[in-house]
């Protein structure tokens, strides 16, 4: 039963945590979530440093690099929607738990890596299915059970602005260590803060106990997943969405996996690189805060046209023009504000259209074509590199698919599916 004070904050305007749960109670669970997604992709987005230091060591080639991070990026791709329906079946607490032990696993192998073909195990395949049951689409579950409906918007982006903290730290953090201390060292440091998520994730698992708003439990209690499949397969929409999400995928891991090596060839700094990731952390803390907060207030769909659009604007002119350590931090806190703001509002669409029963099975098919985006922005863009000595026709390729997507995602339709529909008129 629920406290008295837990039920006065459910009658407040202003209130923001689930009606049985108490203001602290709720912002526990979303700090258990955010910790463990910050560093997960913390440590996932500084990889690309890693890309020189390795491939000297290791005999491998950028190609071969680049592979390992499209493998562990298409890999959390293919294994997002499976482990999205464990968590909407069984709850988040144990796909989580599995997924911190697979992720030290695989940065402990990659530390102790002798042939490339351990780092595409480890750093590869092993973090990519790590990332399925640490990432974006577990801790929105988690948000999403522990925030009033009208709110969920805004707690997305605040999961996902502490996603970006991981990137301010870890990047420094590893760069700092590799010239200190050398790259196995730094990857040594990863296991350490793989094995910082355990207490995050069993702190963020007791959101399993938290029940559905009364009016979506009535509607969950008929909705199975196979219904939810056909309807989201038969939704323009969604699909116009999953298409856009491509490109996100496609632009954001091509920047974070080949800008070490651009600036190493425009002769900058290797610091730079760390700083721009760091950069790009900071403002994504506030991009994706913003962006949850416009998602509740304006319709999500233009506000992610609009960030497609800016970002291949800013992908244009920076490639464009002389690389410079003043330019290169302008790009990335540009691109940083636009970085994981989309989160918010694409698992905002899909509570919208199809609530949030099978929630993380269909973030994670939208997931899915991310990934293959970003298998493509890792292993295309070193093919490139290797083939032409230079990044000009992977950045304009980027640049104008971006521009396509963000024009189809303005226009995408948001109409919920008659069940939603019909669940809201009997609520009235």
């Amino acid at each position: 039963m629920a406290n008295p004070a837990a039920q006065t904050a459910s009658q407040s305007p202003a209130s923001f945590q689930h009606p049985s749960l108490g203001r602290w109670q709720a912002i526990s669970m979303l700090a258990g979530a955010s910790v463990m997604l910050s560093l997960a992709m913390g440590m996932r987005q500084s990889q690309g440093l890693f890309m020189q230091p390795i491939t000297r060591d290791l005999g491998m080639s950028a190609a071969d690099y680049a592979f390992a991070l499209a493998l562990q990026n298409i890999l959390w791709g293919i294994t997002q929607p499976f482990f999205g329906a464990l968590v909407d079946r069984y709850g988040t607490r144990w796909v989580m738990v599995f997924g911190v032990f697979i992720y030290a696993a695989g940065m402990l192998l990659t530390a102790f890596a002798s042939h490339g073909w351990m780092v595409t195990l480890g750093a590869g395949a092993m973090v990519g299915i790590a990332l399925s049951c640490t990432a974006s689409a577990v801790s929105a579950k988690v948000a999403a059970k522990v925030v009033r409906p009208e709110r969920r918007s805004l707690a997305f982006g605040l999961v996902s602005a502490a996603g970006s903290v991981g990137t301010f730290f870890a990047a420094p953090l590893a760069q700092s260590t590799m010239q200190s201390a050398g790259w196995q060292t730094a990857t040594l440091v990863f296991v350490g803060l793989a094995a910082a998520m355990l207490p995050a994730a069993l702190l963020a698992g007791r959101a399993d106990r938290v029940p559905l708003p009364a009016n979506e439990a009535a509607n969950a209690a008929s909705e199975t997943l196979t219904q939810t499949l056909r309807e989201a397969s038969q939704h323009g929409g969604y699909i116009v969405m999953s298409v856009a999400f491509f490109v996100c995928g496609l632009q954001l891991v091509f920047i974070t996996t080949h800008l070490p090596t651009y600036l190493a060839d425009c002769g900058i700094n290797p610091m730079v690189s760390a700083q721009a990731l760091a950069v790009i952390g900071f403002f994504n803390v506030l991009g994706s805060w913003l962006f949850g907060w416009l998602g509740d207030r304006y319709p999500k769909q233009i506000l992610l046209g609009i960030v497609y659009l800016i970002r291949s604007a800013a992908i244009v002119a920076y490639f464009a023009l002389p690389a410079s350590q003043a330019s290169t931090l302008v790009f990335a806190a540009v691109m940083g504000t636009l970085w994981l703001g989309v989160l918010p509002l694409v698992n905002g669409l899909v509570a919208q259209i199809f609530g949030v029963r099978f929630m993380a099975t269909l973030t994670g098919i939208a997931f899915f074509s991310h990934q293959v985006g970003s298998f493509l922005g890792a292993w295309a863009g070193g093919m490139l590199y290797d083939a032409l000595g230079s990044y000009t026709l992977a950045w304009q390729l980027a640049a104008g698919i971006g521009i396509a997507a963000g024009i189809m995602q303005l226009f995408m339709g948001t109409r919920p599916v008659p069940r939603m529909l019909a669940a809201a008129s009997a609520a009235e």
